[in-house]
């Protein structure tokens, strides 16, 4: 009978989401921000590369934008992100994933973990827009981990160790971490989905291309970390061999004018009010 409940029953979004904490300034501060800086209200405070199949990272003060842009061909990155006053807090993908989607993009936020759970950016332009294609396949995933050598290893019993993971895991050491700190990742401009018949995580070559950029505002400051995957497009499968072409990706961080958010009301996020001790 319950089997005959469940296959009957339509699908139940499992969180009310009306009850989430209202984006601090409103969608008009979001909106304004999207285009703020080709209208000229941001002002450029750093620059750098992420070379060809490797990491790096960059801080990120509360209320400045940051962008990852493609600049010689496609290439997508995954990408940590942690308090910067306190790397225990840091990207939660899975719950990521419950209270937006399988796939990120404009409007979404960036969650932290358990006990913190709060913004620590929202993703404010996507230039792809891709949504959901005939296969199901949508763009910046948090449903795929990152590439890693230990399962590389299980694959093809050789080492590699310009994996996602390694590559997170020397950043994550110059930053004074460790690899313990890197998380699951956001998949920035990967184009991933569920086959329909086996249910099984699948890739297409991503859709970006030089000149998109994807772009975030910083709830509160955060120190971020992206690799440019060894796999490029991940237009080939993981551990099946081959060359794929790999390229470097850009990163902008950008200060808009005070004023602006001033006057909308912006402050940085706040980790949650739960006191509840678990009920001991």
């Amino acid at each position: 009978m319950r089997r005959a409940l469940a296959r009957a029953a339509k699908p139940l979004v499992c969180y009310n989401l009306e009850g989430l904490p209202a984006k601090k300034g409103g969608d008009a501060l979001y909106a304004l921000l999207r285009t703020a800086v080709a209208d000229g209200l941001a002002t450029q405070v750093e620059a750098l590369t992420i070379p060809a199949c490797d990491a790096r990272s960059w801080k990120v003060s509360a209320g400045s934008l940051w962008r990852i842009v493609c600049t010689d061909g496609p290439q997508v990155a995954d990408m940590n992100c942690w308090s910067a006053a306190n790397p225990s807090e840091r990207f939660y993908s899975s719950k990521t994933r419950q209270l937006h989607a399988t796939h990120l993009t404009t409007g979404d936020r960036l969650w932290s973990n358990m006990p913190y759970l709060r913004p620590l950016a929202t993703i404010v332009e996507d230039t792809i827009a891709y949504g959901f294609d005939e296969d199901g396949a949508g763009v910046h995933d948090v449903i795929g981990s990152r590439c890693d050598p230990y399962t590389n290893f299980l694959l093809t019993k050789h080492d590699a160790n310009t994996c996602c993971h390694s590559n997170l895991t020397r950043q994550a050491l110059r930053d004074g971490m460790s690899e313990m700190d890197v998380h699951d990742v956001l998949n920035v401009f990967m184009c991933t989905g569920f086959t329909k018949d086996t249910h099984q995580y699948f890739t297409k070559p991503s859709p970006v291309a030089p000149g998109d950029y994807i772009e975030f505002l910083a709830e509160t400051d955060l120190l971020v970390s992206a690799s440019t995957c060894p796999q490029g497009d991940v237009s080939m499968a993981c551990g099946a061999g081959g060359e794929p072409e790999t390229y470097p990706l850009a990163v902008e961080v950008w200060m808009p004018q005070a004023e602006i958010l001033e006057e909308a009301g912006w402050t940085p996020s706040e980790i949650s009010g739960y006191t509840g001790r678990h009920g001991l």
